[in-house]
């Protein structure tokens, strides 16, 4: 997720680079080639939403696990890896149950796969420090990522509008508060975590994230468009903590990004951040009120 800058920080040097530090025009190729896709696939073949997610997981969850692993942490992925697939698939015949029954075997093979994995007779040392990130690894990214499958049942068809839901409102909230931030942000908003974020940049997102939640819910879903409402409050929070979330875990780790698989923005994880506790924000939402 982008940040809402200050708009005090000193302008890069370097002519392609943005604010942020980022390649500027691989980022806007980047994202408009995702962006596109996604559309795409919603659009005209929303089934292939589940194969995405499910692509998507591991490549994330690798990606943080192997972060953890250089600051030294013994995170299994194999435990991590196979419940990601079994949370996405076992959302297509079972729903919320199958998600919750996956979920829980990935947490008990994630336990007994870190207390034996250096053998039976080996003392494991940090189990219990390992063992809570990875359980937070569980939860960050396949359980969240299965929210965004949960939204496409049991009409892929309705299911797409639901996630377009999603990612309007995110994308709205994003731009938003990145734009309004470099602009007018005067004010830090948690400088302690995330320097760049500002007031001006979180007003930002709200307005336009509300205003993309109401005009998406209406477009979109048979629904209400008063729906987007509450809708699009939740998930500009959602969204702009799960950036927060995000920085701190890096910020701890001492890096800038999770990864480099996508050019001007980083890893698959830094494109994510708000994503993933937004859609099951999103999955609450209308499924109590739409």
């Amino acid at each position: 997720m982008a940040e809402h800058h200050t708009g005090v920080d000193a302008a890069d040097s370097q002519p392609k680079q943005s604010r942020a530090g980022r390649n500027l025009p691989a980022a806007i190729a980047v994202g408009a080639l995702l962006a596109g896709t996604l559309v795409g696939v919603l659009l005209f073949a929303p089934r292939l939403w589940l194969l995405i997610l499910a692509l998507a997981t591991p490549i994330a969850t690798h990606e943080v696990t192997r972060r953890l692993r250089e600051a030294g942490y013994q995170v299994p992925f194999v435990p991590l890896a196979l419940g990601g697939q079994a949370m996405i698939w076992l959302s297509w015949p079972y729903g919320p149950v199958g998600v919750l029954a996956a979920f829980g075997g990935t947490v008990v093979l994630a336990m007994v796969w870190r207390l034996v994995g250096e053998g039976l007779n080996h003392t494991p040392v940090n189990y219990l420090r390992d063992m809570s990130a990875t359980v937070l690894i569980a939860v960050w990214v396949p359980l969240f990522m299965s929210f965004g499958a949960l939204l496409i049942y049991p009409d892929p068809h309705e299911g797409a509008g639901r996630v377009m839901c999603l990612l309007v409102t995110v994308v709205c909230s994003d731009t938003a508060g990145y734009a309004v931030g470099v602009l007018f942000g005067k004010h830090p908003m948690v400088p302690a975590i995330s320097p760049k974020k500002s007031w001006e940049g979180f007003a930002g997102s709200m307005v336009f994230g509300v205003a993309g939640a109401v005009l998406a819910v209406a477009y979109f879903l048979d629904a209400p468009a008063w729906t987007g409402v509450p809708l699009g409050l939740l998930l500009v929070l959602t969204g702009i903590l799960g950036d927060l979330v995000e920085s701190q875990v890096k910020r701890d780790l001492g890096i800038k990004d999770m990864g480099t698989s996508l050019p001007g923005h980083g890893g698959l994880m830094d494109r994510l951040d708000a994503l993933l506790p937004a859609a099951a924000v999103t999955w609450i939402v209308l499924t109590v009120l739409a």
